[in-house]
Formats: structure tokens, sequence, C-alpha cells
């Protein structure tokens, strides 16, 4: 018996320790791991201005893209370690195959057969504040339209100029 009861808490102790929490700011989102005292703190007083270059999208379309994901995330992460939310600002600039992933449903139906499965993720983001930027170069390319995207999108000239331009703004490039 002290065996088994061993046995359990030694495989069980991990996933309770380690496993994904639910964010405070994206509730369906953004899972993220509790970091029991790290030895690099984290600057609960700093402006913390982040913006993702998400130029990718992954091969199952059934699935948000986890690099859109990764804002969610980084949101749910700092609240939870203690930075106020309004020290955070985030943008995303989606350029490349990853403009397939905020398309409208219709469109998104249209090619994949299912609903957009990053439209709740996208608006939920976009209701936090975080800026959702669509390079108008890779619009164009694709002939994707104001009309063909999701409503909380912003259009830009280009990922090249949106990236500058927020980075002339102090936030600081994330690149995956």
């Amino acid at each position: 018996m002290k065996s088994i009861v061993s046995y359990c808490i030694l495989i069980l102790l991990p996933v309770v320790l380690f496993s994904q929490k639910e964010g405070k700011i994206i509730t369906e989102y953004g899972k993220t791991f509790n970091v029991v005292q790290p030895d690099f703190k984290t600057d609960k007083n700093s402006e913390f201005k982040a913006v993702f270059d998400v130029g990718r999208t992954f091969k199952d379309s059934s699935k948000v893209n986890a690099l859109i994901n990764t804002a969610a995330r980084y949101l749910n992460m700092h609240v939870g370690a203690g930075v106020p939310f309004d020290k955070l600002k985030v943008a995303l600039v989606i350029h490349g195959s990853a403009a397939n992933d905020i398309l409208n449903n219709t469109k998104y139906k249209a090619k994949y057969g299912i609903d957009n499965p990053n439209a709740g993720l996208v608006s939920a983001l976009s209701e936090k504040g975080v800026q959702i930027i669509l390079c108008g170069q890779t619009a164009a390319h694709r002939n994707i339209t104001k009309q063909d995207a999701l409503p909380e999108i912003k259009f830009a000239l280009s990922a090249m100029t949106a990236l500058v331009q927020l980075q002339n703004e102090n936030y600081r490039l994330i690149n995956f």
C-alpha cells in the first residue's frame, strides 16, 4: 500500500506542480505555467510594450495559431506575476501565411471548411486593447480585403512599416 501511495505521489506531483493555469485577463486562451521564485526578477513597475511578429501559420487549421495565442499568454503571465494590467501594451503584426488566420468566418470556411478558430482569440485580445495589424502587402498579395478580415484587424502599409513604427514607439520586438 505504501508503495502505491508513493507511486501516485511521484506521478501526480509533477502534474500538480507544472500544470497550466487559466489566465486572469484572457481566460479562454493563453494558459501559463506558474514559476516559483524565479532568479531573474520581473520589474513590476516597468512598462511592458511588446510587438509580436507573426508571419506563419501551422498545418492544423482547426486550432488557434500558437503565435497569436502567445499574446494572450503574455498578458496572462505578466498580470499573474503581479505586473499591473495598465503597464502592458501589446501589438501583433500579422503577415505571410498567418494572414489566413485573421480571415472572417465566411472566408475561413470557404478556404478550410470550418469557422475560424482564431476569431474568439482575436476578439478577446482586441477587447483588452491589443492592436492586431495586418500587413497591407500580404493582404494585397493574397487578395484579402477589409471585408474578408475579422472586424478587429487594422490594415497597415506593410508589416515592415508597422514593426518599425511600433519599435519607434518603444515596443520591443518579439519574433519566433
